[in-house]
């Protein structure tokens, strides 16, 4: 067993995430990784802390690992866009004790939509793959 705590993890800013050979910006984001396992370039599980801040985004992105997301205060909008289109499929508000679910290899994307609160969330992630799948 490793006991450890938020207080140490370093909190790093997303500057981009790649996206179909682009790289997009990412909007006042920042990650704190708690815990994983495996490689540190490849963990088989990890579980994240992101801050977005008031107005931030995450742009479209799509991953191999399958991700659940838990909504610990504030509030997302999220997105789901269509796999071989991009159109978006679904729009679904999320707030404080809901959670999402985002199947590998779907396209998604995030939006704080508060003027004045951040939105912060733990993340799950398993089979963590260097390819990306951009």
């Amino acid at each position: 067993m490793e006991i450890s705590s938020v207080a140490i993890a370093v909190k790093n800013k997303v500057e981009q995430f790649p996206y179909r050979g682009k790289n997009l910006p990412v909007k006042d984001v920042y990650i704190q990784w708690l815990s994983q396992a495996g490689p540190a370039d490849s963990p088989e599980y990890g579980l994240r802390l992101f801050t977005v801040g008031p107005g931030g985004e995450i742009p479209i992105h799509k991953h191999f690992y399958y991700q659940t997301m838990f909504i610990l205060s504030g509030s997302l909008i999220g997105y789901a866009y269509d796999m071989d289109t991009d159109e978006k499929t679904m729009e679904q508000s999320l707030g404080t004790g809901e959670l999402a679910f985002i199947p590998t290899m779907e396209p998604h994307s995030f939006v704080n939509p508060s003027d004045t609160e951040e939105c912060t969330f733990l993340c799950c992630i398993a089979n963590v793959y260097e390819d990306e799948g951009q």
